[in-house]
């Protein structure tokens, strides 16, 4: 009796453990808007490879990171990039550079051809910050040009946006970094062409 009882309690919480149903994982990807072309540009007949970009905090990873104070931080469980995110990020301004047509050529770090020009990125922040009532996305990077003949630093220059969210999970986090990073963009073809 003392035997049945027990199987048939193990097998209740097998079934009932096999039917709860686990939440999904969202995977999202940055679609930042195109730019204008630049018309007129000192560096129209020049290449530029694009670094991938370093971090100075947190591994750079697909996870999507959110913080409620300086010292506070943790992930999204059920979100995540849809790539590492300095990959994506280095194909934004890889595409960004690309369309502006600041540079006759822009190319991957990882290309074996040559190049005048590197542009390096640092990223400060990322994230998703929950400040009381406050949420926001936050997107911090520093961008350095780079002469490669002579190894010159030719300008650098540090781009930080704040964007509210309209919710507050990574939905929100996602559609407001896009919109930093949309204005981020807009700015580096501006800075880099002068």
């Amino acid at each position: 009796m003392k035997k049945t009882v027990v199987m048939a309690v193990a097998i209740a919480v097998f079934i009932l453990g096999c039917s709860s149903k686990e939440v999904a994982l969202k995977t999202y990807m940055l679609n930042v808007p195109p730019v204008s072309k630049v018309t007129a540009t000192r560096y129209g007949a020049k290449t530029i490879k694009v670094s991938f970009p370093q971090t100075l905090k947190e591994k750079i990873s697909t996870k999507m990171y959110y913080s409620y104070s300086l010292n506070e931080q943790g992930v999204y469980l059920n979100s995540q990039w849809s790539n590492n995110l300095a990959k994506l990020l280095q194909g934004t301004f890889i595409s960004t550079l690309t369309q502006s047509k600041v540079f006759r050529t822009v190319l991957p770090y990882a290309s074996t051809a040559t190049e005048d020009y590197r542009l390096e990125s640092t990223i400060f922040d990322f994230s998703h910050h929950v400040r009381g009532t406050d949420s926001y996305a936050i997107v911090s990077i520093q961008f350095s040009l780079i002469n490669t003949d002579t190894g010159r630093l030719i300008k650098s220059k540090r781009f930080s946006y704040k964007e509210l969210t309209t919710t507050t999970d990574a939905k929100g986090y996602v559609e407001a970094s896009t919109k930093a990073l949309a204005r981020l963009n807009k700015a580096l073809v501006v800075w880099v062409s002068r």
